[in-house]
């Protein structure tokens, strides 16, 4: 089924809701907590909302949340405050008796959609009739269940912005390629750390079904798929120039979903967890261009008001899917478990869950 297809299945918010006073909700909201105690886990990525964020047991980018999925199994219901893959994995490592549930079905990920497993399948034929059997795919947990799926049956793992060099290394050393889906900025820059030089990068293009390449096709050791983040993919060289004409001393850290010049350019760059830990350690009154998504930026203005800190992209605005998780939807779910109605439950067939776990099991346990 289509995520069309989900969405035309799925129950609308009531209009009630949408009348509610933010302190009506955020009372009612503390109340289901109390009361449910440990029967309900609401684990928040850090790109979710401060009137969200505030409801959440644990906070954490998409390893840390993976790890404290596979590990919660006390919880009846986990209501997770994220976009659908988050949920979906989730769903895979959580015990069958748990439900697992996303606030608003319409909280995707652009760069998700970008490979379906009918590209991937295609693709995959392609390179195999190209390179023969000497690649082995990795996926950025920013996928669907079916594209983590396909990775974990032909050997591969899932890898996230924390652990990406560690999982390329890993793949390099069971085959003599990877293909890296679906996030084409990730795989570069990861691989281009690791010593790989870009002459022997190549991008597979899903739309035109042909692979991106000028050179002798047996010097490629990776084929990055023709994916990108629409938030970090706008983080520009221009941004980085304006920083460093008009902030003296200006620190630039950006995450690896950005550009290779962006990335290459700034001081530092790293995962969600590295950019919190980076600003967190700081000296006072230090200077930071922060290239990543807004709410996060926000939070870290806020909560560190003896530094400098400003979006690397003064014109940024959130993350438009992660967004979808507001208030009301997060209450609608709440209040619609304590009635025995659960809404937007997030459930993954069998089949496809078995070789995605064994995906982000691979990846798991190389992340303690």
């Amino acid at each position: 089924m289509s995520v069309l297809d989900i969405l035309k299945t799925t129950p609308r918010l009531p209009d009630r809701y949408r009348n509610l006073s933010d302190d009506e909700m955020i009372r009612r909201i503390g109340a289901i907590k109390r009361s449910m105690g440990e029967r309900l886990y609401i684990p928040g990525h850090h790109y979710q909302k401060d009137e969200v964020i505030q409801f959440a047991d644990d906070t954490g980018d998409s390893l840390k949340l993976a790890q404290l999925a596979a590990e919660n199994h006390q919880a009846e219901y986990i209501v997770f405050c994220g976009v659908h893959f988050m949920a979906e994995t989730a769903d895979i490592l959580s015990t069958p008796d748990q439900k697992v549930i996303l606030p608003d079905m319409r909280a995707g990920c652009s760069m998700a959609d970008m490979a379906d497993i009918h590209q991937t399948e295609k693709a995959w034929s392609i390179l195999m009739e190209t390179f023969g059997d000497t690649i082995l795919p990795l996926t950025y947990v920013n996928s669907t269940a079916s594209i983590k799926s396909f990775v974990g049956k032909n050997g591969g793992a899932t890898v996230t912005s924390s652990n990406a060099s560690t999982m390329v290394e890993w793949a390099l050393k069971q085959k003599e390629r990877i293909l890296f889906l679906p996030d084409q900025h990730l795989g570069r820059n990861t691989a281009y750390d690791l010593g790989i030089p870009l002459e022997e990068m190549a991008v597979w293009d899903p739309i035109e079904e042909r692979l991106e390449y000028s050179g002798p096709v047996e010097r490629v050791k990776v084929i990055l798929w023709k994916g990108h983040c629409s938030v970090h993919e706008k983080f520009t060289m221009e941004n980085v120039r304006e920083v460093w004409e008009n902030m003296l001393g200006v620190q630039v850290l950006v995450h690896p979903e950005c550009t290779f010049d962006v990335v290459q350019a700034a001081d530092h760059s790293g995962s969600t967890k590295f950019i919190i830990d980076m600003i967190e350690n700081a000296p006072t009154g230090s200077s930071w261009a922060i290239g990543t998504e807004m709410n996060l930026v926000n939070r870290l203005i806020n909560n560190h008001p003896d530094k400098k800190i400003v979006s690397l992209n003064p014109n940024m605005c959130p993350c438009l899917t992660m967004n979808r998780i507001d208030l009301p939807h997060l209450l609608w779910a709440l209040e619609s478990v304590v009635v025995g109605n659960v809404v937007n439950e997030i459930k993954v067939d069998a089949d496809t869950a078995g070789f995605a776990k064994a995906a982000l099991d691979r990846m798991l346990q190389h992340s303690k």
